[in-house]
């Protein structure tokens, strides 16, 4: 995957590390999971990306999380039948595949206003290269 594939809304796989994972001293989350792309700001010294992971799981009452629509699953490329939700973590590990698909305008980016009114009250793992 080339790095100008790693647009906002746009879907890849990715070896999601919660923060739960990170806490207990991992680096390395246990699976590759889809994620989607929340923000990329290039920077000179390291971009800085913002993922919203995606699960099956149903989120815990007071997670940032919203569940995902069938038409949106299959503009994404994934499985339109499966319930799924999405919420948020920053790393920088990618595998070099491209993205699987990409969510539309109008139901990403009300999830990425809510997210930055809420911003303060999450809990980010950083990654440095």
């Amino acid at each position: 995957m080339s790095y100008d594939d790693i647009r906002k809304a746009t879907v890849i796989r990715y070896p999601y590390l919660w923060a739960r994972e990170a806490r207990a001293g991992e680096t390395e989350g246990g699976k590759e999971r889809p994620i989607a792309v929340g923000v990329r700001v290039v920077r000179a010294d390291g971009d800085l990306v913002l993922f919203f992971p995606i699960t099956t799981k149903e989120p815990e009452k007071a997670r940032f999380a919203v569940e995902i629509p069938a038409i949106e699953r299959r503009r994404a490329g994934l499985d339109a039948d499966r319930r799924c939700g999405s919420s948020r973590r920053q790393s920088f590990y990618l595998e070099p595949e491209p993205p699987i698909g990409r969510f539309s305008k109008a139901f990403f980016l009300p999830l990425l206003r809510e997210f930055i009114v809420r911003r303060k009250a999450f809990i980010e793992v950083v990654r440095f290269r």
